[in-house]
């Protein structure tokens, strides 16, 4: 994985300083031109072309470059080639954590994001043209209608993505874990891989729109088996109360 130079301790320091607000000012306007300028300017490829795998792969090196030029190199730590197919799992605490998984996650992976996010011009757009899965939170019957469509996805064979907590606070910790993505990889027999995010709250807080150099880190843990089917009846829990316990152990004092 490509990274920049990670910036000194001094020039982190400026950025954190309540006086060095002009500085996050300035390099929150630049980091916002570059991702724009990139985002729109990939905009006719993502329309034009034809194959998914190759929307998804352009969108990977779009990810991988911005948050280079952005002074957010990311470090990759995995054990190995993910498995294939398997549903990833990962928390969540900035806005920036989709944009990692899309530069970090091979093109193979569909990501699930709340429905919201459709709407959004330019947002909705690319996420639709690299195959999202756009799910509902607040509807009873649509949620059920979209979980299983997304269980049909997965027992297809289709690589997933989901931030299983929803949504993100302004303060650290991990919040509960929804079931949608446990329940879909037991119904598939698929693995659960968490993966841990580390630093996106510190280059883009939730609180703030003023953003700040630093390193981003993803780490794979140990994958997850789903129990044999026909497993218990509370076998997605059993999958998600795992899934949390490891992500929350190796955040340890950043949850």
């Amino acid at each position: 994985m490509p990274h920049s130079e990670v910036p000194s301790a001094a020039v982190r320091g400026a950025f954190t300083r309540p006086w060095h607000l002009p500085f996050r000012l300035v390099y929150t306007l630049y980091a916002a031109t570059v991702f724009t300028v990139l985002a729109v300017g990939s905009l006719p490829l993502l329309v034009m072309l034809p194959a998914l795998g190759a929307r998804r792969r352009l969108t990977r090196w779009i990810g991988r470059t911005a948050l280079t030029l952005m002074g957010m190199p990311v470090r990759v730590h995995f054990r190995g080639p993910l498995p294939d197919p398997c549903i990833v799992v990962a928390n969540h605490s900035s806005y920036l954590d989709g944009v990692v998984l899309s530069a970090t996650l091979p093109p193979r992976f569909g990501f699930v994001i709340k429905r919201e996010m459709s709407s959004v011009p330019l947002a909705g757009l690319l996420l639709t043209r690299i195959g999202s899965h756009f799910v509902s939170r607040d509807n009873r019957a649509g949620r059920a209608r979209d979980a299983l469509r997304l269980m049909r996805s997965a027992t297809r064979g289709c690589s997933l993505a989901f931030f299983p907590e929803g949504t993100f606070g302004p303060t650290p910790g991990l919040l509960r874990f929804h079931t949608g993505a446990f329940a879909a990889a037991e119904r598939a027999g698929m693995p659960v891989v968490p993966l841990v995010i580390r630093g996106t709250r510190h280059c883009l807080p939730p609180e703030t729109f003023l953003a700040r150099p630093g390193r981003i880190e993803v780490q794979m843990l140990e994958p997850l088996q789903p129990p044999p089917r026909p497993g218990p009846p509370d076998g997605a829990a059993a999958l998600r109360d795992a899934a949390r316990a490891a992500i929350l152990a190796a955040l340890g004092d950043e949850a």
